[in-house]
Formats: structure tokens, C-alpha cells, sequence
């Protein structure tokens, strides 16, 4: 299927390793103009060069992304270095194991805060776009107990309602907003491979909790951000597609 995202611009943060870099390839290899934003400088400069070996243009920078004025930047310069701005993927995530106060603050001002900066930020580029786009990645945690009391699910949450209601106050404006969440994702080097090495007992409980018997691929989850970010999906907006081969037990109407 043609997604018909071929020079289309999308933005992606945390986008230098996992998930977000997973994403990055797996539209580079749709033809999408690809700018992404992590911490690491030099990581990033890794993977937008992985991005450009699969035969597109591509930028990245090392942005902090509660401050203001490092992702104004890295806006600015992705719309003027790619030519506009198409979609953008809330991708990044303070993760949120840290239960203290100070994990609390950390994950609401990068999870939430700066998530709502960037959103901001690029509304105006986005009002230009004949396809915009944005999708939230998620979790399963923000849907079910899972991992006790601490930040991440809260905050994933949160990021869920946020999101719904911005889908209706944007579709007017034809600016689509979709969130996707994930059960546990299996990424070499990522955190469950982590889990794995570490604590043998939690990976494989969890993978006997999946009902397919597996944890998904990052392409997998990647596939269905491709398609919300298309335009083949125009009339969907306002929705939340849950990844996870039955690993959440509760039905979705």
C-alpha cells in the first residue's frame, strides 16, 4: 500500500535510539523527510545518518526539550532545512521509574510540558500541511496497573486525555491527532532486552502474560504510526490504537 508520505516532513523526538529511531528508518524507507531531537548529540548524529542511508533527507539536533528555545530551534531549522513541517510523532519520555518528587517534576516537564511546548510550536507550520498529522506514542501502562505507582503510566495517561481532546479542538483546522500504545516492545539493546539480562523472571512472567506469546517488534508499532500519519487514514482522528497481541485484559469498545 502506498501511504503516500513520499516528501513528506515528519518530526520525531527522542527519535536516536528504540522506538524513536525504529520510526525514523521505517518512514525514511516511505519516502519521508525525516527530523529528529534526543539528548546526545552525538547519538543523533548516528541515526540521522542510519536515516539518510535509506535514501532521504533527514536532520537532527541535540535538544533539550524543556526548554523553549531549543525546540524552537530545532523546529525552525527542521521546516527550513526539509521545507515545511507535515506530522510529528510525541515520542519522548523521561520513562518514569523514579517515585520521588523529583521523578514526579522530571517526567510532567518532559512527558507532558514540553510535549505541549512542541505541539504549540509547530501548530502554525502544521496549519500550512495539505496532511497534518500528529500521533502520540503511549502505553498499555496508562491503560491497566502495570509497574506500582510511579510516574511513567500516570504521565502516559495524562498524555492520553490531553490528546483526545486536542484531536477535537484541531479537526477543523483538518489537523489529525491519533495516540498509539504499545504493550512491551522487544528492541535489542531497549529496555525489556535490558529486563531480559537483568532480571530473567519479570521478562519472561511478562511474555507469559501475552496471550500471542511474544512481545511486539518495534516495526510492528511502527507500521500503525505510519498509517494514522498517512493520509490514507483521513477520517481518523481522536482515537487510540492499543498494541499489544491481548497482553491488556480489559474489551475495547
Amino acid at each position: 500500500m502506498d501511504l503516500k508520505l513520499k516528501n513528506k516532513v515528519i518530526l520525531i523526538t527522542g527519535g536516536s535510539k528504540g522506538i524513536g529511531l525504529a520510526l525514523g528508518k521505517y518512514l525514511a524507507n516511505e519516502g519521508a523527510k525525516v527530523s529528529i531531537c534526543a539528548r546526545n548529540e552525538a547519538e543523533v548524529a548516528a541515526a540521522v545518518e542510519q536515516i539518510k542511508a535509506l535514501g532521504t533527507d533527514a536532520y537532527g539536533a541535540a535538544v533539550d526539550v524543556t526548554d523553549q528555545e531549543s525546540i524552537s530551534q530545532w523546529v525552525s531549522d527542521s521546516a527550513r532545512t526539509l521545507g515545511g513541517i507535515d506530522g510529528y510523532i510525541a515520542n519522548v519520555s523521561a520513562g518514569g521509574a523514579d517515585v520521588e518528587e523529583s521523578g514526579w517534576r522530571r517526567n510532567f516537564e518532559t512527558d507532558i510540558l514540553a510535549t505541549w511546548k512542541i505541539v504549540e510550536t509547530l501548530l502554525p507550520y502544521l496549519e500550512k500541511s495539505e496532511i497534518p498529522s500528529i500521533v502520540n506514542i503511549s502505553s498499555t501502562a496508562a491503560l491497566e496497573a502495570f509497574a506500582g505507582a510511579v510516574p511513567f503510566g500516570a504521565m502516559k495517561a495524562a498524555m492520553l486525555n490531553y490528546f483526545g481532546n486536542l484531536a477535537n479542538v484541531l479537526a477543523p483546522q483538518h489537523i489529525r491527532v491519533n495516540s498509539v500504545s504499545p504493550g512491551p516492545v522487544f528492541i535489542k539493546d531497549g529496555a525489556w532486552d535490558q529486563i531480559k539480562q537483568a532480571m530473567p523472571e519479570v521478562y519472561e512472567s511478562t511474555v507469559a502474560a501475552i496471550p500471542m506469546g511474544r512481545m511486539a517488534t518495534a516495526e510492528e508499532v511502527c507500521a500503525q504510526v505510519a498509517l494514522l500519519l498517512s493520509p490514507v487514514s483521513s477520517f481518523t482522528t481522536g482515537t487510540n490504537v492499543v498494541i499489544d497481541g491481548g497482553f491488556t485484559k480489559r474489551i475495547q469498545y
